[in-house]
């Protein structure tokens, strides 16, 4: 049986739902905007939005089953506008092809043919790359991740300083395009096709894994592995692992319940080499994340 790729659904909370009309959405307030910050929140502002999150299901859920006279006049009673209960197909744009697919808490990225990332859903962490704190992205967006050809940037992966939400098609070339991608609770992930590590999103236990706990808004490179080749990464809901080509495991962001697998409970705000006794001589080939705890596949490494 042939497999034909490129077509992606989803379902469940409506929220997470791409729009089929997303101009009249962002009309009645559904979208809303605010300030782009230039390097994200530190951990007071971050430990705030963990308590104000952690209320929010609670309040959304009651604001949406007390239904107006003019929502159910618009079509926006409870069973319409809580949660789409049937696949739905996602219209990313003329043309693109989806491979892959990831969900995080409350957003989605979708990853196409030739190697550019689409994401819609909440973005309010960063977690959708398009600079800004924009609480909700109604329909696909194109994710920036790299800069235009003219940058003159030494490294291939480094990224784009603005947003761009055009449907611009990247090139095939070596070290322009993305060929994995992963979603944690608010943060991303992602590997480019010459093993680079990007992430954005949600940074208070150091899950982006650039040595600070600031919500990183835009994609960006993970510095202190850019002489590592990266082939696979997983997202969790505070951590991030990711496998090098050569078998070996990275770890870092939260580890209070011992997910990083470092042997002790301590967060980590760059990438750290797993080198435990349990995984000396193995090979890793698939890493998973839940949102507490991990697991990898791996297998002997034999040498002829």
């Amino acid at each position: 049986m042939k497999w034909n790729a490129g077509e992606a659904f989803t379902w469940g909370w409506k929220e997470c739902i791409p729009s089929k009309d997303p101009v009249r959405k962002q009309q009645s307030g559904s979208s809303e905007q605010v300030s782009p910050s230039s390097q994200g929140s530190n951990a007071a502002s971050g430990m705030t939005l963990q308590n104000e999150n952690r209320k929010g299901g609670e309040e959304l859920v009651k604001r949406r089953r007390v239904s107006t006279a003019k929502d159910e006049a618009e079509g926006l009673s409870l069973g319409e506008d809580f949660f789409a209960i049937t696949p739905s197909l996602v219209s990313v744009g003329l043309g693109v092809r989806i491979t892959s697919v990831a969900t995080g808490g409350r957003h989605t990225l979708a990853l196409s043919d030739i190697g550019q990332i689409w994401g819609w859903g909440y973005g309010g962490e960063g977690q959708l790359g398009l600079g800004s704190r924009i609480k909700m992205v109604s329909s696909p967006h194109l994710v920036p991740c790299f800069e235009s050809p003219g940058s003159g940037k030494e490294r291939s992966f480094t990224l784009h300083q603005g947003i761009t939400t055009t449907s611009t098609q990247v090139s095939r070339e070596p070290g322009r395009q993305i060929k994995a991608i992963s979603c944690g609770g608010r943060h991303s992930a992602a590997i480019t096709d010459t093993g680079g590590l990007i992430t954005f999103g949600w940074g208070l236990y150091g899950q982006c894994g650039h040595g600070n706990t600031n919500d990183q808004l835009r994609p960006m490179a993970v510095s202190s592995v850019q002489s590592v080749r990266m082939e696979s990464v997983a997202a969790g809901l505070w951590h991030t692992i990711c496998i090098s080509s050569d078998g070996k495991v990275y770890a870092f962001g939260g580890n209070q319940f011992g997910q990083l697998g470092t042997g002790t409970d301590h967060a980590e705000m760059i990438p750290r080499l797993l080198d435990g006794q349990n995984l000396e001589g193995k090979h890793a080939k698939a890493i998973s994340c839940g949102a507490r705890h991990s697991a990898v596949l791996a297998g002997m490494v034999f040498k002829c």
